[in-house]
């Protein structure tokens, strides 16, 4: 019949009671670690003058997208995990969609950008505060954010025009791409190559980016003579680089693929590892692997 289905039901992740309890209780930890986590560094180098250069302020952003990304996420997650809300509306699920994948590309361009700032901070020191000056990393900063969500429009549009007739229900804690596609009832090539464009366009173009600065990186560290200059150099950039093998490792497994063919149940934990795990790791490894950021919480514990 020529049916439309107006809303879905969110499956979550089958299983018994107690287990669905268990993993409410561990997305709500981790959760609230990462709101407060991310939260802190903002507030943290919002605090310290001493943290007001560009590749904190880049931090600061990443930090405030990471809060919006898993607010996006888990709360409605744990509603399906508890039966509370299952249902969502098929307008409301295309804006998580969109919400998302604009953030995931956002996070892309940002990894992207901080790994330039690296790369300019290490092959050009003498030079690199008159070239990433305040005026170039609040533009490059914007231009991600704009970029983000700019190059998912269209494919956030195509899939609002995908007809559903039935069934309803999306084998997943949120809306994503291969889940809709998978129930949709019409033809889904136009979305699924949009899809594989646009993850060309923003994944593998910013991880691009990303590789070929850390290769002029690595090339000037090993040129450094004292072992010191080499650990220290590297140190400024380490945290960088786990974040974004971490990242780009999820996103590309997800995304950069011709079709959505890859099973549903092993993408629903690579998103659960992307959109809650990934989140909360990220402000635990810069202040772990940050001197600067370590001293300034010190300091601002030796305050209190």
């Amino acid at each position: 019949n020529g049916t439309r289905v107006e809303e879905f039901i969110l499956l979550g992740f089958p299983g018994t009671w107690q287990s669905r309890v268990s993993l409410v209780v561990v997305f709500a930890l981790m959760y609230t670690l990462t709101v407060i986590g991310n939260a802190s560094i903002i507030a943290l180098v919002w605090r310290n003058s001493n943290l007001h250069t560009p590749m904190y302020f880049f931090l600061c952003n990443l930090s405030f997208l990471e809060i919006w990304y898993t607010m996006g996420v888990v709360p409605k997650a744990i509603g399906v995990m508890l039966g509370t809300s299952q249902t969502i509306s098929f307008s409301v699920c295309i804006l998580q969609l969109f919400f998302l994948l604009s953030l995931g590309s956002t996070e892309c361009f940002l990894l992207a950008v901080m790994a330039y700032d690296r790369y300019l901070a290490i092959c050009y020191p003498l030079r690199y505060s008159s070239l990433m000056n305040s005026v170039l990393s609040v533009r490059l900063a914007l231009s991600s954010w704009l970029g983000g969500f700019l190059s998912i429009s269209l494919l956030a549009f195509l899939t609002s025009r995908l007809t559903f007739c039935g069934p309803d229900v999306i084998n997943h804690f949120l809306c994503d791409i291969d889940s809709c596609l998978a129930l949709s009832c019409s033809d889904t090539w136009p979305v699924e190559l949009a899809t594989f464009l646009v993850s060309i366009i923003v994944v593998v173009a910013s991880c691009v980016v990303t590789l070929v600065s850390y290769m002029y990186i690595i090339s000037s560290i090993l040129r450094i003579q004292s072992v010191h200059g080499r650990k220290k150099a590297f140190s400024t950039c380490s945290a960088h680089l786990s974040v974004v093998t971490i990242w780009y490792g999820s996103t590309m497994f997800l995304y950069v693929k011709p079709s959505a063919q890859n099973s549903l149940d092993l993408n629903k934990i690579v998103n659960t590892f992307n959109t809650v795990v990934t989140p909360l790791l990220n402000p635990f490894i810069y202040t772990l692997r940050n001197k600067e950021v370590k001293l300034a919480l010190v300091r601002a514990f030796q305050k209190k």
